[in-house]
């Protein structure tokens, strides 16, 4: 299976529809003939994943697995594969930005999938295909410290004083989609504004996580999310307000 393409998402996602199941039958059968199994390197969320495996192998009667990671993570592990020439990996699913960068390293092939003509145009890449989500980042809180009469109203509030050692956010140095949401608040804000606000979130001295927890994962993340604040809260007191990345605009994934 490994000299699959590894832009084979949207056969992954789109391969119920009757057309694309027709039209892709020398590949199932190609890679049945392989081994039978697909591997997918993703930063979708677990419930997600699992979803997208269960559809895929009772069309196909292919076997697929995953490895779930952040964004940042999956571009080191794909690159490193790459460049030692033993990729583990059929399948990539993880934000555009990632993507170009993994494509321009040489790691992925060009699969042109039939299904893409249920795609509108502007939602096709040249190079990766099709886009099969927006992702919006937001700000939550602990209701249970803040009344919502008194929660953040926009997003420079999260930078407020009263707020200071009580914000959690990835860390910029190792998660990029963090990086990249900072280097783009000026398209949602004048550039004074962000360039202060930037100054204020470091001001409030927030404290850093290794990723981003995944909000759809419903009850996981709320129990995971309320694990990991009563962790920080030992070793930093009261949280207040956990920034999975404050972000008001969608991001491609």
């Amino acid at each position: 299976m490994r000299k699959m393409s590894t832009l084979l998402l949207p056969l992954l996602l789109l391969f119920s529809a009757r057309s694309g199941f027709a039209q892709s039958a020398q590949t199932v059968a190609a890679a049945k003939k392989e081994g039978g199994k697909v591997n997918l390197y993703t930063s979708m969320e677990t419930f997600t994943a699992d979803a997208l495996k269960k559809a895929f192998e009772a069309k196909t009667g292919l076997q697929m697995e995953y490895w779930r990671g952040g964004s940042t993570e999956i571009l080191d592990r794909v690159l490193s594969e790459h460049r030692v020439g033993k990729p583990q990996f059929d399948v990539v699913a993880t934000t555009g930005d990632h993507m170009r960068l993994m494509a321009k390293g040489g790691a992925f092939g060009k699969y042109q999938s039939p299904s893409f003509k249920g795609f509108a145009k502007d939602a096709i890449d040249p190079e990766l295909g099709a886009r099969y989500r927006n992702v919006l980042y937001g700000v939550i809180y602990d209701k249970n410290q803040i009344k919502p009469s008194e929660a953040p109203k926009t997003l420079e509030d999260v930078a407020k004083p009263e707020y200071k050692g009580k914000l959690v956010m990835p860390h910029p140095t190792g998660h990029t989609l963090t990086t990249q949401w900072l280097a783009s608040l000026d398209k949602i804000m004048p550039k004074p504004r962000a360039e202060k606000f930037i100054r204020d979130l470091a001001a409030a001295k927030p404290i850093f996580a290794e990723s981003i927890v995944p909000a759809a994962e419903s009850e996981r993340f709320f129990a995971a999310l309320e694990a990991n604040l009563n962790e920080f809260a030992k070793s930093h007191g009261e949280l207040a307000l956990t920034i999975p990345m404050a972000c008001v605009e969608a991001r491609q994934r």
